[in-house]
């Protein structure tokens, strides 16, 4: 009876090994090659380069032009019969663009690309991205899919790199070079982004969103734009939008001022002189001590010293509105006064720092020396 039991057993669970899929436990990657993936983010562009690293082992002088080889090949399998190297090993290598880029000053589109090298020679290495980035390898490389295809070079380095690497390079505000080593070789291609562009056109689209439903996010834009000195006509409809938009808008220094410098980089001095006369009663300490200092930059001593005596009477007995007026009096040319309200600043407990410079400031007034 326990015979045919464990029979029955035996054949229940053959039956279901048979019947079921086996499910494949985790291992690591096999092949000699390691998995990677290596991303860089330019302004809001996000690129990432996923491939698989081959090792040297122990090949070094028969990597180009042998392991890789030179030019399109057949490769003797899959439909290719001029195919260029993965760029890797394993399945595609892909790059990743979140937006439009250049690459070596040629555009190309945001989405993911398959990407391929055909070695020619040191001097003479085309890269290609391809719109196929799902193959494995480059057995089945169709060139009617290419994206893309630009020239570079290589350049050699001393020391040998057992694992190929991809690394992002002479990084920019606005650039960066990719560069693939392995062995001795280095194979450089630089991406461009238009940062200022591609910020102003998320910016319009997120003004659209719930973060649009404040007037910092307005001034914020503005602010950018101002900044970057472009798309003024622009920023000076969402300057206005952060004073008067229903709901939304606010007068106060801030969006007052914003607006007001759009203005002025406008050329429209006038309106921003007026504007920011309305904008001078709501104006905290700092934002009136950091007005005044722009005017008297500007060689407008008299409007500065009238900005900062109404500071240091919304404010008194505060070294910081003390040494507005002894700018304001020596924008005018009044070092006497001026040296006076700042020897008062260095009597109203100023930090460390600010009280040497008080005192740097204090020796220049005495030999009667703008301090603007």
């Amino acid at each position: 009876m326990k015979t045919k039991l464990f029979l029955s057993v035996a054949c229940l669970c053959l039956c279901l090994f048979a019947n079921h899929t086996f499910a494949q436990l985790t291992m690591p990657h096999g092949g000699g090659s390691k998995k990677a993936s290596v991303s860089e983010q330019i302004g809001l562009t996000k690129i990432t380069i996923d491939y698989d690293r081959p090792a040297l082992k122990g090949r070094e002088g028969k990597i180009w032009g042998q392991i890789v080889p030179f030019g399109f090949t057949d490769q003797g399998f899959g439909t290719s019969k001029a195919a260029p190297w993965r760029a890797g090993a394993n399945e595609n290598t892909t790059i990743t663009f979140s937006s439009e880029v250049k690459i070596d000053g040629k555009s190309l589109p945001a989405g993911k690309y398959g990407l391929f090298m055909a070695i020619m020679s040191e001097n003479e290495i085309t890269v290609i991205f391809s719109k196929d980035n799902m193959a494995w390898g480059s057995y089945f490389y169709e060139p009617i899919k290419d994206a893309l295809r630009i020239t570079t070079k290589a350049s050699k380095v001393e020391t040998s790199k057992e694992f190929l690497q991809y690394e992002f390079a002479d990084q920019t505000e606005n650039s960066a070079t990719v560069v693939l080593s392995w062995e001795k070789w280095k194979i450089p291609f630089k991406i461009e982004v238009d940062v200022i562009n591609n910020v102003i056109s998320s910016m319009r689209n997120e003004l659209k969103s719930d973060k649009g439903f404040s007037s910092q996010a307005w001034v914020q834009a503005a602010t950018y734009c101002l900044q970057n000195n472009t798309n003024l006509d622009e920023a000076l409809v969402w300057a206005e939008r952060a004073i008067s938009m229903p709901y939304i808008g606010e007068e106060n220094f801030t969006t007052f001022s914003t607006k007001a410098m759009i203005l002025a980089k406008l050329n429209k001095k006038a309106d921003a002189d007026a504007l920011m006369k309305k904008a001078l009663p709501f104006g905290k300490m700092m934002d009136l001590h950091t007005y005044g200092r722009q005017l008297a930059a500007e060689k407008r001593g008299a409007e500065a010293l009238e900005v900062f005596k109404m500071n240091a009477q919304k404010n008194p007995n505060n070294w910081t509105t003390s040494m507005g007026l002894a700018r304001g009096f020596s924008a005018v040319g009044d070092f006497k006064t001026a040296l006076k309200h700042a020897k008062l600043a260095l009597t109203q407990n100023p930090d460390e720092q600010n009280k040497k410079n008080i005192e740097d400031l204090i020796q220049k007034l005495a030999e009667n020396k703008d301090i603007n």
